[in-house]
């Protein structure tokens, strides 16, 4: 807390099922002068269900900016307020973070309130390299806008981590296949903590396929990883570098790195190079066949 201001906590809530809640989530829900709901009818559910009686006010894309000033007089006047969205963690393609940032900006305290998210729920449970990720949320929603975000996407190291509707979901992964491919490694993750919830590892042909098929798989709310694009290799083993510079002192160039690449599996285009440099170098090899 600073300057005698309240705090804004941002308060994860369950993404389905209600048992996700945590404790301190339900004090802090309890505890607070008021609390700013993405949509306060859907939050409402939860309150009662809690049996939390604390006052709402909506606060969503279309009203942010107009109530910014009123909620940050409201903690600065000493007044505590929770922030949550419908279903997981705030601010997770979720409207809040110029609330946050003028709290940044005026001295109070923001504090979070962590728990779940369909973002990290999902990368846990993939199966793919999570050292690095990159979140994408919600992609262009028409086709030629989401195809060019995509190419610019189709290079990245880091495993994707795509939000869509059901109304969505068959174009994603349509134009997916067009652009990185049938075989990229790929996991649909459908209603997480829900009744209905699956989890499928597959590759971006096959869960186009499964979709497309199965009008079950295209309820609901989904999160969708994609591997990362297979990193090129750069540099030629130290071992091909050696047996290279060997047949390169005993036979012409082109046979020494056609032996080269047979021993090692190394591609020729790749060999080459190093033994014209080899050659620039003082050595024996030559342009002979």
């Amino acid at each position: 807390m600073s300057n005698g201001s309240g705090v804004l906590f941002v308060v994860a809530t369950p993404i389905g099922n209600l048992g996700d809640i945590s404790s301190r989530a339900i004090d802090v829900l309890r505890s607070v002068d008021l609390i700013a709901a993405e949509d306060t009818r859907h939050t409402g559910v939860l309150l009662r269900h809690l049996g939390i009686t604390t006052r709402m006010l909506a606060l969503h894309d279309h009203n942010e900016r107009q109530q910014l000033s009123r909620l940050i007089a409201h903690l600065q006047s000493g007044a505590s307020l929770a922030m949550v969205a419908d279903a997981g963690t705030p601010l997770i393609s979720d409207p809040g973070y110029s609330l946050v940032r003028e709290c940044h900006l005026q001295g109070i305290r923001v504090s979070p309130v962590p728990g779940a998210s369909a973002l990290t729920a999902a990368l846990s449970v993939a199966g793919l390299a999570t050292d690095r990720a990159l979140y994408v949320g919600f992609i262009a929603r028409t086709g030629a806008a989401r195809r060019a975000e995509l190419t610019e996407l189709r290079n990245e190291l880091a495993t994707l981590v795509f939000y869509e509707s059901s109304h969505r979901i068959v174009e994603l992964l349509a134009d997916l296949v067009s652009i990185f491919g049938r075989d990229r490694p790929a996991v649909l993750a459908r209603e997480l903590t829900k009744l209905h919830e699956t989890i499928i590892y597959s590759v971006l042909g096959d869960l186009q396929a499964q979709v497309s098929s199965d009008s079950n798989q295209r309820k609901g709310e989904f999160v969708l990883l994609v591997a990362g694009a297979p990193r090129l290799r750069t540099e030629i083993s130290a071992d091909a570098t050696r047996i290279l510079s060997i047949l390169c002192d005993e036979f012409p160039i082109k046979q020494a790195v056609r032996l080269a690449a047979q021993i090692t599996g190394e591609k020729k285009n790749r060999l080459y190079p190093l033994a014209l440099e080899r050659k620039g170098l003082g050595s024996s090899c030559d342009r002979g066949s």
